[in-house]
């Protein structure tokens, strides 16, 4: 897919979906369950043993629907270039490598590396990131999104941690065009409770929903 669409996929959606797991079938698990809940947007991170096998699979099993497989906790070019070769039609990073920035660019593929203060912001701008994400997102709130579109009103932002139902709408509300969710979506998958994954993912898409259009 062109990597404008992706990019505009991302922000018109606005949520995406962080998913982990001890092995292959609970992750791919979790992928069915959050699917089933109307997310659009996965990010399979490479915590997950044989991740990049998962996504090929992944993005075979969902080609021609509505919903991108992404890679997350890509930490070098070599890891964004095996995602890339999976399938994986966005990347994102906890940090800033601006080689990996550089790699993703090269196959005009979507890259989202992690950033904590304005330097890093305009360091991975300077280096052609499409959104920055803002990484970890508890330990920022949503003051910190607001205080650095001072400086960068054209940065766009997706925190990744700390975002839940309660406050998912404060970071929406603050500029941000995206956010990624992890564990306070997917942690019924831990114990086998899928459908309290695809409930809990219903909630986050009406809340993300709900947000958009108080946002207007």
């Amino acid at each position: 897919m062109d990597k404008e669409i992706v990019i505009k996929r991302l922000c018109e959606e606005s949520l995406v979906v962080v998913v982990r797991g001890a092995n292959h079938e609970e992750a791919r698990k979790t992928v069915t369950a959050c699917v089933a809940g109307g997310i659009k947007l996965i990010e399979v991170t490479f915590t997950i043993p044989g991740a990049h096998q998962l996504m090929a699979e992944l993005a075979e099993e969902y080609k021609g629907t509505d919903v991108m497989i992404g890679a997350g906790t890509v930490l070098d070019p070599t890891t964004a270039r095996l995602a890339i070769l999976s399938g994986a039609e966005f990347v994102v990073s906890p940090c800033l490598d601006v080689e990996t920035v550089k790699l993703c660019n090269k196959y005009r593929v979507p890259v989202m590396p992690g950033i904590m203060t304005v330097r890093e912001a305009v360091l991975a701008m300077e280096a052609g990131a499409d959104i920055l994400k803002a990484f970890p997102g508890e330990m920022m709130g949503p003051k910190f999104v607001k205080a650095l579109k001072g400086p960068l009103p054209h940065a766009r932002l997706m925190p990744t941690g700390g975002v839940d139902i309660d406050n998912v709408g404060e970071w929406l509300k603050a500029g941000c065009v995206a956010v990624g969710v992890g564990g306070n979506l997917t942690r019924g998958a831990a114990t086998g409770d899928y459908a309290l994954v695809t409930e809990t993912a219903r909630r986050f898409v009406a809340a993300v929903q709900k947000a958009k259009e108080e946002v207007g």
